[in-house]
């Protein structure tokens, strides 16, 4: 029988509940700044990554040892965490933020399958079915969404913005399962400071290509500064925090449980009243 009150388990709970506070702020910054006519989603994130960068860093200098793995690994990483962050945020440009919190959700079957494919984990058949629930719960939305086009905070295109959401939560499924590769290969110092490195050199030559005029059209009042540091902070923690949490045990499918409820909840109430 499962201990439910284990140090493990109340630390996992409070730690999993304080992330979700961090990368709640992320998409309350990103609606904020997407309303104020702020484009430019890759410029969002590199405070992050340049953060990394250096705190996790210093302290791998410090430590005066070498790589446990390839740079080359941590460049791919890195370019696969810079899309998937462009995508999501370009998402509230076209859709609302309950729409992109919800869909994100998509990333946990993602993350599932590829830790089945390529991790070899191994998940009984309700862990399954709690997939297949939550991925009709995700159905649901985009198609409460497709009646949305009357809601003025449903966005431009919601349906664009879904698809998008998507997208970027595959790339970050993706991601969290080679970070969990890599926290168990190497260590958290390492990857986080490989990934702060490589996400800050990918993100500044996509900054370069696609966002320099925007950024020079951005008239930086403390209506967009603030907004834009208080999502660099939270992803900074978050980005920090969720190494620890990578390890897939009974309490995520406890959460993705949740999840799937409130998913479907919230499309049949939306489907009423749209």
């Amino acid at each position: 029988m499962v201990n439910l009150f284990t140090k493990k388990t109340l630390f996992g709970l409070f730690l999993g509940q304080v992330l979700s506070l961090f990368i709640t702020s992320t998409g309350f910054s990103s609606s904020v700044l997407a309303k104020r006519g702020i484009n430019a989603p890759t410029s969002q994130s590199l405070a992050n990554y340049v953060l990394l960068a250096i705190f996790y860093g210093i302290i791998l200098i410090g430590r005066k040892k070498g790589m446990k793995a390839k740079w080359y690994y941590y460049l791919l990483l890195g370019l696969i965490d810079v899309e998937a962050n462009y995508l999501v945020v370009k998402a509230y440009q076209y859709t609302s933020l309950t729409s992109v919190m919800l869909l994100d959700c998509w990333s946990i079957p993602s993350v599932i399958i590829l830790t089945w494919l390529f991790l070899k984990t191994k998940y009984r058949f309700k862990k399954i079915a709690g997939v297949v629930i939550c991925v009709v719960g995700l159905v649901l939305v985009i198609f409460s969404d497709v009646h949305a086009s009357d809601r003025s905070q449903s966005g431009s295109h919601p349906i664009k913005g879904d698809l998008l959401v998507i997208a970027g939560a595959t790339l970050y499924a993706v991601s969290n399962v080679s970070e969990e590769f890599f926290v168990k290969k190497a260590d958290q110092v390492e990857l986080l400071a490989m990934l702060g490195l490589f996400g800050a050199i990918v993100s500044g030559i996509q900054i370069g290509v696609l966002e320099r005029e925007e950024l020079k059209a951005i008239h930086w009042s403390s209506g967009a500064v603030l907004p834009y540091a208080g999502f660099a902070a939270a992803m900074f923690l978050f980005y920090s925090g969720v190494p620890i949490l990578l390890k897939v045990d009974w309490m995520y499918f406890v959460a993705f449980a949740a999840v799937a409820v409130g998913l479907v909840v919230y499309s049949a109430v939306w489907l009423t009243f749209a």
